[in-house]
């Protein structure tokens, strides 16, 4: 898919250790340095940044299913000529932090990934993740776009709704998707004195504007 089609589409076992008591009492247990947090950071006030802090730590997707929001996420945007893929803008993270963020998008996600799964299973025995590129299309081409889907498919287009929104919003988002789209943002001008042509028009020389600029 092509980035500026993206935009368009737009409307996140266990093993004992036996110690002696006398090895116990020799080392002191070690203790992680207890980081504070600022009253304000990064135009964020101090309860949202515990709550970023919070949601940074818990784990919502399992390993299995980032690997499918990598793949598809790379699949949405890949590498060009330009710029890197969603999965190298970091949009997985991303993904993952929006759900937790945003309880909302989990079932739906989750549920998509599922439904992923079982249609790749259906059409070539495996999951999506170990099909291979060309057969990973086929089946992302059945949700991919909504006006040519199967009413069975209709799962599965929303899932893809939703994946190719966080996608590009997480990857344009990003200092590799802003520059990706050439936006300058607010530059300072430079400023080389009154046009020649305005000094003309007032039969002013250089020298005598910036006298009459100094008044």
């Amino acid at each position: 898919m092509k980035r500026r089609d993206i935009l368009k589409n737009i409307g996140l076992g266990t093993a004992g250790v036996m110690v002696s008591g006398e090895a116990i009492s020799q080392v002191k247990p070690k203790t992680a340095p207890v980081k504070e947090i600022p009253e304000a950071q990064n135009g964020k006030l101090r309860d949202e940044i515990i709550h970023d802090n919070k949601l940074k730590a818990a784990k919502f997707f399992t390993a299995a299913e980032m690997a499918s929001i990598t793949v598809l996420s790379d699949i949405i945007i890949p590498a060009d000529a330009k710029s890197g893929s969603a999965s190298q803008a970091g949009v997985p993270a991303f993904i993952e932090f929006i759900v937790k963020d945003m309880p909302q998008h989990q079932t739906p996600m989750r549920g998509g990934l599922m439904w992923l799964d079982t249609q790749s299973k259906k059409m070539f025995s495996k999951k999506f993740v170990a099909l291979t590129p060309a057969d990973r299309l086929k089946v992302v081409d059945l949700i991919a776009y909504p006006n040519k889907a199967k009413k069975e498919h209709s799962q599965g287009v929303s899932f893809f709704n939703l994946m190719r929104n966080l996608t590009a919003t997480g990857f344009f988002t990003t200092e590799m998707g802003v520059k990706d789209l050439g936006y300058m943002g607010n530059t300072p001008n430079k400023w080389d004195g009154v046009p020649e042509e305005v000094l003309k028009q007032y039969n002013l020389s250089y020298s005598e504007w910036e006298k009459h600029a100094a008044k």
